[in-house]
């Protein structure tokens, strides 16, 4: 195995290098969760970024791909890192979503850097590593994966993130898993809804139901309801909005052309609009879902698209 100095990223892409404690990325090193050691192929993210595990079965829907697709992309503009497992079906579907908007991701594996990949995985995996993401496990060498590795994997996954999204599991398995850590570790536990009948939501509607995990009922509301803060703004304008099929209330439209260009706070828009203050809530979700609006603290929004 061909190691750096721990910590850094050898000049060979597909080197592998151990990282010391210090260096584990992302919430890693402060989790009640974390391993012993860890050994990294790829390129680490900056010290700020934030994770975000996004977990699932390995047979979901025929619709989960876009589902995945759609709640990756909402994290555009944010410091947030996918985290997920680089299995089959949800986790393959994340990765590879946050790969084509941009977004950097971690892969945490149940085996060795040098064991080999099959089929698909090897792809993914090759281009996690080539397109400036990585993957990093426990395990040394060409360590196998067995039964017993991908649980702890799993609680890696949780440890490295600040949240955890349950995007769509049968009542067992290895999301589920990854889920209760999450809730050993009290970070925030998400799901999203599905219908009653359906086998892959009925982990997360038990989740939801139990009150363990806190609903996103539309996939664009992943980066609010995970409490992650724009750094980079959209500007756009409310007909390339309509044109990418983001259709805004007529009540969104006014209170944006009202307060576009400004800064107020919460106090200044009960103020100056005539909307009641659970309307304006609304609005304002509306519109920083649609990249219209941001807020750093929750008390000051910056209202600085175009009309």
């Amino acid at each position: 195995m061909t190691q750096d100095r721990k910590g850094e990223r050898s000049t060979n892409a597909n080197d592998i290098y151990e990282l010391g404690l210090k260096e584990f990325p992302l919430q890693l090193k402060d989790s009640i969760l974390r391993p012993k050691r860890l050994f990294c192929k790829g390129i680490l993210p900056d010290k700020d970024a934030i994770g975000i595990a996004m977990v699932g079965t390995r047979r979901p829907s025929n619709s989960a791909k876009e589902l995945c697709r759609r709640l990756v992309e909402s994290l555009k503009g944010t410091n947030a890192v996918v985290v997920s497992g680089l299995a089959q079906g949800i986790d393959s579907y994340c990765h590879e979503a946050a790969l084509n908007a941009g977004i950097k991701t971690i892969a945490v594996i149940a085996q060795g850097l040098e064991a080999q990949f099959h089929g698909s995985q090897a792809e993914l995996a090759r281009r996690i590593v080539s397109e400036g993401s990585c993957i990093v496990t426990e395990y040394e060498g060409d360590a196998p994966s067995y039964k017993g590795t991908f649980p702890a994997r799993n609680r890696i996954i949780s440890g490295l993130s600040r949240a955890t999204v349950l995007v769509q599991s049968k009542t067992k398995g290895g999301a589920l898993i990854t889920a209760d850590y999450c809730l050993q570790e009290g970070k925030l536990l998400l799901a999203i809804p599905g219908d009653f009948d359906s086998e892959v939501a009925s982990g997360p509607n038990l989740y939801l139901d139990q009150g363990k995990a806190n609903p996103v009922f539309t996939p664009e509301s992943l980066r609010i309801a995970a409490g992650l803060q724009l750094i980079e703004a959209p500007q756009a304008s409310l007909q390339q909005l309509e044109l990418f099929g983001c259709n805004l209330s007529e009540e969104a439209k006014v209170f944006f052309k009202q307060f576009n260009g400004f800064r107020k706070t919460f106090s200044d828009l009960q103020k100056e609009s005539n909307f009641k203050t659970g309307n304006i809530l609304a609005i304002l979700t509306e519109l920083e879902i649609a990249g219209l609006v941001q807020t750093q603290d929750n008390y000051q929004f910056y209202f600085n698209g175009s009309d």
